[in-house]
Formats: structure tokens, C-alpha cells, sequence
């Protein structure tokens, strides 16, 4: 059975999907959960319905958040500068990809990954708890966490530097 917040939360991501493909993208939102805040460590479960902490991977290490979708096209777009990341710090940054299931049945997602070979473990958000805890504003949103698990960065569209984000998360220059 299908909750009133579950349907408010996927309408609410599906609105700010469309809404952010209808104006430019940019870095560091108004919207979403605030830079300098502690990170929610909510439980979200893996696609074969295993349930993942967040909060094993906050404060050990930075932690790189992307709220995608299949069909975002700038989701699709971000992935050279997931990949950039990743080539840069390896395993010294957790990369997490959650999708927020609007219109994605997990067979979708995992066509998805087999394509498109994304640098991230995939959480499935099937009941909205990430996007709101992260008060997601859109599909394309990035949070990023310093090693001490407070958001050192958010943004959303194609236009980001996560390197630099990610950079700036570990302290560095």
C-alpha cells in the first residue's frame, strides 16, 4: 500500500526534476539540507532490499552523495565528474548513488548500471527516507560530507566541480 508521504515525497522529487530541467543548474542551493549542518544517518536499503547505514560511512571518511535517476538526463551527465572522483581519491572518499525510484523499478535500475557502469554503491530510497532527510530538492543533487559528517557542499546540475568539492571536504586546497 502506497503512504500519503510517499506519494507527497515522489511528487515532490518529481516536481523539482522538472523545475530543474526547465531553468539553469548551478552549485551551493538555497534548497536542500544546509552547508554546515550534521548529515542524517538514515537507513536505506541496497537493491536486493538489504538495509544500508549511512551512518557506518559518516565520520570516517568524506562522503560523496548523489539523489539520481535513469531518466535524468543531467544525472547521466554528472557521471564523468563522479568518475573524476573517483579516480582522484579511490577508496579514500565513499561515493553513494541513491536513486529516488520515481518512475524506476529496480530491474530499470540495474539495466542502468549495467550501461553506464556508475562509480557508486546504489541505495534504493523506496520509501523516501534519504530525500527526506536530505531534503532533496531535485533529481542531480550532491551532498557532500567532511570526514567529520557535516555537509561541506550541495548542488544540483551539470555544472558542478566535484573534485573540488571533494577536495575541499578532505581539507585540501
Amino acid at each position: 500500500m502506497v503512504t500519503f508521504n510517499r506519494l507527497a515525497a515522489c511528487g515532490a522529487v518529481l516536481l523539482s526534476a522538472v523545475v530543474c530541467v526547465a531553468r539553469p543548474a548551478h552549485a551551493q542551493l538555497e534548497a536542500g539540507i544546509a552547508v554546515g549542518s550534521r548529515a542524517p544517518a538514515v537507513t536505506i536499503n541496497d537493491l536486493e532490499g538489504n538495509p544500508v547505514e549511512l551512518g557506518k560511512l559518516i565520520g570516517t571518511k568524506p562522503v560523496l552523495l548523489e539523489f539520481w535517476a535513469t531518466w535524468c538526463s543531467i544525472c547521466k551527465a554528472l557521471l564523468p565528474q563522479l568518475n573524476a572522483v573517483h579516480n582522484a581519491y579511490g577508496d579514500r572518499v565513499a561515493i553513494v548513488g541513491i536513486n529516488v525510484t520515481v518512475n524506476d523499478s529496480k530491474a530499470r535500475v540495474r539495466r542502468y548500471l549495467e550501461e553506464h557502469h556508475p562509480p557508486f554503491r546504489v541505495l534504493y530510497d523506496e520509501k523516501g527516507m534519504g530525500a527526506r532527510a536530505y531534503d532533496v530538492p531535485s533529481t542531480s543533487f550532491i551532498v557532500v560530507l567532511d570526514r567529520s559528517g557535516t555537509v561541506a557542499y550541495t548542488g544540483s546540475g551539470e555544472s558542478q566541480d566535484l573534485v573540488a568539492a571533494v577536495r575541499k571536504a578532505m581539507g585540501r586546497p
